[in-house]
């Protein structure tokens, strides 16, 4: 399980739905997907494991 900020609610360690790895365009990692509770996206920097 994958947690993030929610930054619509306002909450910490919201659980992303269907986490993505993406690279953006420096060279570093991070995660996309979508949040549990309300459907909005959530975007978190970091590998995922």
């Amino acid at each position: 399980m994958v947690t993030g900020y929610c930054v619509y609610e306002k909450k910490k360690n919201r659980e992303i739905k269907n986490p993505k790895q993406i690279k953006m365009k420096n060279g570093r990692y991070a995660i996309k997907g979508t949040c549990a509770s309300c459907g909005k996206t959530i975007f978190k920097i970091g590998k995922l494991k």
